[in-house]
């Protein structure tokens, strides 16, 4: 960025003094009309503190929304784990952890490892294999029996040693999306992402533009995009028939937390706002 030079200045003439607030009178509103369209840096807001559950709301397939008997979800050292030491069997008690502020645009930073081993009773599907809601229903809206809520997922995997698994990719529970111009009615889609088969830490951002558009993002690569987002489908059970209107637009909702029987952790959930989309 250039600026006029003192002396420059010391000689302005009464003309450049004039044009000088129209100038930025002009500036001024093209700003204001652009900034419906253009985004704006937000700063990065934390969801999780790093010591506590605060803003977190734990809902348990069998059990009532906030009943987690058996600390499935807990902070230790500081990271926030998902854990089963105090399961005898998995038996297909799928969780999910929700944020209590519902979104809409956005882009979502999840930073995450698999550790351990899973916990007796888990399904094969679902060795190494968590991830994160979004456009979720209301947590206060699933049936005590509900499996998944009805929502995206951006799905986490890890690998076994030797086999590609790629991570990031997407699966729908109870709700379709476009891809490529044309509605895609399978569940999950694989990502164009690598294989990570250890225990280290794996970033993934989504970029989350209400009911438009959503991008996977790994170190800075997009791995997977699509659109419009519907409810619809299957790959839920127990729902509430009232909660699930198939052809419903979803442009916003809930984010949750996964857990399917393998161990993990999560160490940065970060969110930066965006300019409301359509």
């Amino acid at each position: 960025m250039t600026t006029d030079s003192p002396r420059k200045n010391s000689h302005a003439t009464s003309g450049d003094l004039v044009a000088r607030p129209v100038r930025a009178a002009v500036v001024g509103a093209l700003s204001l009309l652009l900034g419906a369209t253009v985004p704006q840096e937000q700063e990065w807001r934390s969801l999780f503190n790093g010591e506590d559950l605060s803003g977190w709301t734990v809902k348990v397939a069998g059990h009532d929304l906030g009943d987690d008997p058996l600390r499935t979800f807990r902070v230790q050292d500081g990271l926030l784990t998902v854990s089963y030491e105090h399961y005898d069997t998995f038996g297909e008690r799928f969780a999910h952890l929700f944020y209590d502020e519902p979104f809409s645009s956005y882009v979502l930073r999840i930073e995450y490892r698999f550790i351990g081993e899973q916990i007796e009773g888990g399904s094969d599907w679902a060795v190494k294999n968590s991830g994160v809601m979004f456009h979720a229903q209301r947590p206060e809206s699933m049936a005590r029996d509900q499996d998944f809520p009805i929502s995206l997922e951006a799905q986490f995997l890890g690998g076994n040693g030797t086999d590609e698994r790629p991570t990031a990719n997407l699966c729908t529970p109870g709700t379709h999306v476009v891809m490529d111009g044309e509605l895609t009615e399978r569940h999950c889609t694989n990502a164009r992402a690598p294989t990570y088969h250890g225990e280290e830490w794996v970033t993934v951002d989504l970029i989350v533009r209400g009911g438009t558009s959503i991008t996977h993002v790994i170190d800075g690569d997009t791995v997977l995009t699509y659109e419009r987002p519907v409810v619809g489908g299957g790959a839920v059970n127990g729902y509430d028939e009232a909660a699930k209107n198939d052809g419903d637009p979803l442009t916003g909702g809930y984010i949750a937390l996964q857990s399917e029987s393998h161990p993990i952790q999560f160490r940065q959930v970060l969110l930066r706002a965006l300019p409301r989309g359509p």
